[in-house]
């Protein structure tokens, strides 16, 4: 009840900045990217003098393995780069202590370190963080897609499952584009518009906020702030966590992988109408990837995109049926 208080009370006060002329995005994404830095730098202060802990690693060739590294400073990646250049190079996410855990978080604490990765024999946990990834990328590649001319505003993401076959982005695209369809240039573009961030390898920095931080950070967006009141009523911390890809800061309901060049082959499919929503004409918008150690045959992908092009229905229950498997890719 204090948390969801503490929303109301700094919604209301950055109302005033969403009900005005909106800025243009690169405006947004400048004051989204400085309170984001501001915030980590102040956490980062409360680490003022280095004090060791004690990472036991677990996994294959590792068990026994102890690092001794820097409190609050040292994170997972930090731990691969003791190791060798396969696990800096395949490493994509960590449990720590049993916890999902991002690579790229600070370690506050000595515990033991698994790093996971898309070869390992169940790596369900890491596909779902990627899935998760993947519709990520495409929001930021949605959300500079179009001229400033028209706004377009990021719904909270559904969370559906690989077995789905195609992760989502839901958007409300301006009015004057209601009537507008995309062609399959259009999906193209998008396509390039996220081949160009896995070419740059982009971080997903993550960083657990509280919501004040949040609805500053999403002051210009009724339907972001809504998303993190209700992320943080459903957090047992009353934390919510937002990760920074390059200029783009986004919310996030799980964790993400470490970065964009983990994502191999990566096409967007689709576009569906979903009707009018509480924030417009909703969409949602698809797509089909594989990550960095998997490759699928020419024929193998076709397959897959055309089932990634089927509108998914987030929480409807998914076909039991997998997709074709990645092992027959060449």
């Amino acid at each position: 009840m204090a948390t969801r208080t503490a929303c109301q009370v700094f919604r209301r006060r950055f109302s005033s900045a969403s009900a005005a002329l909106r800025p243009s995005t690169a405006e947004i994404r400048s004051r989204r990217n400085a309170v984001f830095s501001r915030e980590q730098q102040r956490q980062r202060a409360l680490y003022p003098r280095i004090e060791k802990i004690e990472v036991s690693l677990r996994g294959p060739g590792l068990d026994g393995t102890l690092l001794i590294m820097n409190k609050g400073m040292s994170t997972p990646l930090s731990c691969a780069r003791h190791l060798t250049e396969y696990h800096m190079n395949n490493s994509a996410l960590a449990l720590v202590d049993g916890e999902l855990w991002p690579l790229h978080q600070p370690l506050t604490d000595s515990c033991t370190l698994t790093l996971l990765m898309f070869n390992d024999s169940d790596p369900t946990l890491l596909n779902e963080a990627y899935w998760r990834s993947c519709s990520a990328l495409l929001g930021q590649v949605l959300e500079t897609a179009f001229k400033d001319d028209y706004t377009v505003e990021l719904l909270s993401t559904p969370e559906v499952p690989v077995t789905s076959g195609a992760f989502c982005c839901d958007v409300v695209l301006d009015p004057q584009l209601d009537s507008w369809t995309p062609s399959p240039e259009s999906l193209r573009s998008l396509t390039r518009g996220a081949q160009q961030l896995i070419h740059q390898n982009l971080a997903w920095e993550p960083l657990e906020v509280a919501p004040s931080v949040a609805l500053e950070v999403f002051s210009h967006s009724r339907c972001k702030q809504e998303e993190v009141e209700q992320k943080a009523s459903d957090s047992p911390k009353g934390t919510v966590m937002l990760y920074r890809c390059g200029d783009h800061v986004l919310l996030s309901g799980g964790p993400l992988v470490a970065r964009t060049g983990l994502c191999s082959q990566y096409e967007v499919t689709a576009m569906h109408s979903l009707g009018q929503g509480p924030w417009g004409h909703h969409r949602r918008t698809q797509g089909l990837s594989l990550p960095l150690q998997l490759q699928a045959h020419h024929t193998v992908w076709r397959r897959l995109r055309e089932r990634a092009e089927k509108l998914v229905e987030a929480g409807a229950k998914q076909e039991s049926t997998p997709p074709p498997s990645p092992d027959s890719a060449q």
